[in-house]
């Protein structure tokens, strides 16, 4: 199986200091459904992992939520595609969970459901979380400069992280192995 694994806000989406609290402000970076729908139809399978503090913040509710990812569902279907498993951590940052990156629980919870080994499988984030969370079970960390990526980078990353502009370079990168 060839699995990717994307974060949600500012790899797939415009990203917020305000949080993305309702479907009027998901708004998706241009080429990244593009960029899933095309993974997607050469046979990969492409899920998401999402720190979701702001449920926990009471900024928007789980009906809230689903919506947009069932949006984010249907723009890919468009396309042509299709998007996997999306697994979110619902927690506050100080809750002591053990899904919320830089914990890798939700990557834990993607493998289980594929059945798969997770050394190795690219995911692509914008955060150092996001970083963090890879390396903990030997994914291959991808930093995208979307969303916080530029940030990120500019505070220093390990070695071992690839960089691509954002998700539709990751994708043609991928498409050309």
């Amino acid at each position: 199986m060839k699995l990717l694994i994307l974060d949600r806000d500012g790899v797939i989406n415009q990203d917020s200091d305000a949080y993305i609290k309702s479907l009027q402000e998901w708004i998706p970076i241009p080429g990244a459904l593009e960029a899933i729908a095309q993974l997607s139809q050469a046979g990969w399978t492409v899920a998401v992992a999402t720190n979701q503090s702001g449920l926990a913040r009471g900024y928007y509710d789980v009906s809230t939520l689903d919506s947009i990812h069932a949006q984010l569902r249907q723009r890919v279907a468009q396309l042509g595609g299709e998007l996997g498993i999306i697994v979110y951590c619902p927690h506050a940052p100080d809750a002591g969970c053990d899904c919320r990156k830089p914990k890798p629980g939700m990557l834990h919870t993607i493998a289980a459901h594929y059945r798969v080994a997770l050394r190795g499988v690219w995911f692509v984030g914008d955060s150092l979380r996001d970083l963090e969370a890879a390396l903990a079970v030997e994914c291959q960390p991808v930093l995208v400069k979307s969303g916080k990526g530029q940030q990120t980078l500019d505070g220093g990353v390990p070695a071992s992280v690839l960089i691509f502009d954002d998700l539709a370079a990751v994708a043609a990168r991928l498409l050309h192995l």
